[in-house]
């Protein structure tokens, strides 16, 4: 009887630690994968608003996420997970979103957004404390070819920081940031 314990747990111990390396590979996958889609989005929004390399390049960091949202009858949510990257460390965070919705509509939507930030300091405040938006943050929202070339196609958030939305169709206009919020993957950092 005590070989037959002795067995169950040495089994037993030998199946949690492969669980634990599953959970560690699905998060290698995950982040590779989130790694992936900042590249083909980035490909994607230059090949469609060319100006947006420039306006990259000249930034202190960015992040790219792959959302999803749904809105029925009164309202909605939708969620995604994306990747900061600061360029001077080449750091990168993952990171989650969620957001909801209030008011009529019928909608499904997959997107992408890639937040450009000209200062490292709003970089680090996106990652480090996480942004949530208001309705008052999408009113003040304006097109940023209105403020210059460099970030034609894109929305200035505040001064120093651009979001570019993408759906499949291309650049996406009708950003709606009403109670969204954005915070590190605490399982992926």
């Amino acid at each position: 009887m005590h070989r037959r314990d002795c067995l169950r747990n040495f089994v037993a111990a030998a199946c949690g630690g492969l669980a634990g390396v599953a959970a560690a590979d699905d998060g290698d996958a995950l982040r590779k994968e989130l790694r992936s889609l900042a590249v083909e989005t980035l490909e994607q929004l230059y090949w469609v608003e060319p100006r947006a390399r420039a306006a990259l390049e000249a930034a202190e960091g960015y992040a790219v996420f792959r959302n999803f949202g749904v809105k029925l009858m009164m309202g909605g949510s939708g969620s995604g997970r994306g990747i900061a990257i600061e360029r001077a460390t080449r750091r990168h965070t993952f990171m989650k979103m969620f957001e909801l919705q209030a008011g009529l509509g019928l909608s499904v939507r997959k997107y992408r957004q890639v937040w450009v930030f000209e200062r490292t300091a709003d970089l680090a405040d996106f990652v480090g404390a996480g942004w949530e938006f208001s309705g008052q943050s999408v009113a003040s929202a304006q097109l940023a070819g209105r403020g210059g070339e460099l970030h034609s196609g894109s929305l200035a958030i505040r001064p120093g920081v651009w979001l570019y939305q993408m759906n499949d169709d291309g650049l996406a206009l009708d950003l709606t940031l009403k109670g969204a919020r954005y915070y590190p993957d605490k399982k992926l950092n």
